[in-house]
């Protein structure tokens, strides 16, 4: 059993905005477990760089909305670490498409990872972090900005809004912070996936900075509430360069 204080679970962490959070973690001292979903070695891959440079981490899978194995996947990472301290939630599916053709099946499968899974997850750490510790739902921006063909996805995120922010006021007296981070227009594969040139160009002027933002700006914000935030407690970050 390690000796680290702290330790981290984060959920989607073997891409995108996940593993940057998880080096940003482990840059901070933590034990992490890398979860993933469907690629393994990617994950492998993460904990292999970590362990290399002198951290902790293990590689920790399952589907996030199946209660059952993560369950499992929170056991795990007790008995390799000792106990949790924090839960950050950014594994996502993000379906664009106009509300008048959206195919119901992709609703439901964004539904069952976005909203279910967060629910899954959170229900577990709620009764799993330890005193002192945090959980961090991933939301975007896209709930308040009412762009056409966000519509699917932007309703699974303004669930998860809210049952953050309930979760936060519903922990009191554990220690526990609970919040959402909401990331902007951010350089990943999830982000520009289908996107032509023109319409990435376009979104990247969206903000007063004028630039996407990357994954090191969305997992700065993570750190914060991980850390030193002891005082931000049921509230959305917005991370997304001023863009609203």
């Amino acid at each position: 059993m390690t000796t680290t204080s702290r330790v981290a679970l984060v959920t989607g962490g073997s891409g995108g905005i996940g593993r940057v959070t998880v080096e940003r973690l482990v840059a901070d001292g933590f034990a992490v477990a890398v979860h993933y979903a469907g690629n393994r070695a990617k994950a492998d891959d993460t904990v292999a760089q970590i362990v290399a440079a002198g951290g902790e981490a293990v590689a920790v899978g399952g589907d996030v909305a199946d209660e059952i194995a993560m369950t499992e996947l929170f056991d795990t990472v007790e008995a390799e670490f000792g106990g949790i301290d924090v839960v950050v939630n950014t594994a996502g599916r993000m379906i664009l498409g106009p509300v008048a053709e959206f195919d119901l099946d992709q609703f439901d499968a964004m539904m069952r990872t976005n909203v279910r899974g967060t629910f899954v997850v959170s229900q577990l750490a709620a009764k799993r972090v330890r005193a002192g510790g945090a959980i961090v739902n991933f939301s975007s921006t896209v709930v308040k900005l009412a762009m056409p063909t966000y519509a699917p996805y932007a309703a699974t995120k303004g669930a998860v809004d809210a049952m953050t922010l309930i979760l936060a006021r519903e922990l009191r007296g554990r220690d526990i912070t609970v919040n959402v981070v909401a990331p902007g227009p951010t350089a990943t594969p999830l982000f520009l996936d289908g996107k032509d040139d023109a319409t990435v160009e376009r979104l990247s002027k969206a903000a007063p900075l004028e630039r996407l933002g990357e994954p090191a700006d969305i997992a700065e914000a993570v750190a914060f509430l991980a850390g030193p935030a002891r005082w931000v407690n049921g509230q959305v970050i917005y991370v997304n360069g001023g863009i609203a």
